[in-house]
């Protein structure tokens, strides 16, 4: 029983572990990462696409938004000039055209 359990709940790790909630601080302090939003998709780090659906936030570079840091997996600041920024991004149109290195 126990090791059915520990596979359950390995596996439900398993699983979140590539969610990709996100919150956006109000203060540098705040965020786990300083984000640049370029206009132009060559300019970017990561081509992120922006989800509707927490269950659709599993796939990496698919970002959900939520209203309250607890809920988040990465809090992320927008800066405003690229050379600020641990990465530079751009949000896509299609899942299809998805780059997300970590």
């Amino acid at each position: 029983m126990k090791k059915l359990l520990l596979i359950l709940l390995g596996c439900l790790f398993y699983i979140n572990s590539y969610s990709q909630k996100v919150y956006f601080c109000k203060y540098t302090y705040q965020a786990d990462i300083k984000v640049y939003v370029t206009k132009y998709l060559h300019q970017a780090d990561w081509l992120l696409y922006m989800v509707k659906y927490s269950y659709e936030s599993k796939k990496p570079g698919c970002w959900y938004i939520v209203k309250h840091p607890h809920q988040a997996d990465i809090k992320v600041y927008v800066v405003k000039y690229p050379f600020q920024a641990n990465k530079r991004i751009y949000f896509v149109s299609n899942k299809s055209k998805i780059k997300f290195n970590e």
